[in-house]
C-alpha cells in the first residue's frame, strides 16, 4: 500500500483546487451588480409592515363601520313600521274629532272597524298574523290555557272552546300566546 498518498495535505492532492477558487471568485467578481429593481430584505420587510398595518387600519375602519351600523339600525329599526302605523293613528285622531260631532252611532262604528281592518292589514304586511285558536286541538307551543272546562262531547276534549286573548306570530315566530280556555 501507498501510505504517502494519504499523508499529503489536500493543497497538495489537488493543485487545480487553486485555480477553480479563483475562477469562482472572478465569475463573482464579473457578475453585474444587482439591479435596483432587486429589493433587499430590509426594503422588503419595510413593505410588508407598510402593507400589514395598512390592512389592519382597514380592518379597524370597516369594524367600527360595522359597528355604527348596527347601531344605527337598533336605534332606527322600527322606524319603517312606525311610519307605517302613523295613518292609522291621523284616522284614529279623524275619528275622535267625530265622536264630539257624531249623531250616528252606525256610523261611528262603521268607521272604528275601517280603521281596524286597516291596522290589521298594515300588521299583516308586516309578518304579524293572528293565532288561529277556537275548534283547534291544544297546543301549548301557541297557546297558554287559562281555564278547563268539563265537557260531555268526547270530540271537543283538548280542543280550545274560547279565546280569552289573542295570540300573534311574527314571522311564523310567536311573540304573544293566545290566552284560551280547554275543554277537558
Amino acid at each position: 500500500m501507498n501510505t504517502t498518498h494519504m499523508e499529503q495535505p489536500v493543497e497538495e492532492q489537488t493543485p487545480l483546487t487553486d485555480n477553480i477558487a479563483d475562477e469562482l471568485t472572478n465569475e463573482q467578481n464579473e457578475t453585474p451588480a444587482p439591479d435596483v429593481s432587486d429589493i433587499s430584505a430590509e426594503e422588503e420587510l419595510t413593505q410588508l409592515k407598510d402593507a400589514h398595518l395598512r390592512l389592519m387600519a382597514e380592518y379597524d375602519n370597516y369594524r367600527k363601520r360595522t359597528i355604527k351600523e348596527k347601531a344605527d339600525l337598533i336605534k332606527n329599526g322600527g322606524e319603517k313600521v312606525l311610519i307605517g302605523l302613523l295613518p292609522v293613528v291621523d284616522d284614529f285622531q279623524r275619528a275622535l274629532d267625530t265622536l264630539e260631532q257624531a249623531n250616528d252611532l252606525a256610523a261611528v262604528k262603521e268607521g272604528v272597524q275601517l280603521i281596524y281592518q286597516k291596522f290589521m292589514a298594515f300588521l299583516q304586511q308586516n309578518g304579524v298574523k293572528a293565532i288561529n285558536t277556537v275548534g283547534q286541538p291544544f297546543d301549548a307551543e301557541l297557546s297558554e290555557a287559562v281555564a278547563i272546562v268539563p265537557t260531555a262531547d268526547e270530540e271537543q276534549k283538548d280542543k280550545i272552546i274560547d279565546t280569552v286573548q289573542t295570540g300573534y306570530t311574527l314571522n311564523d315566530k310567536v311573540i304573544r300566546h293566545a290566552k284560551v280556555v280547554v275543554a277537558q
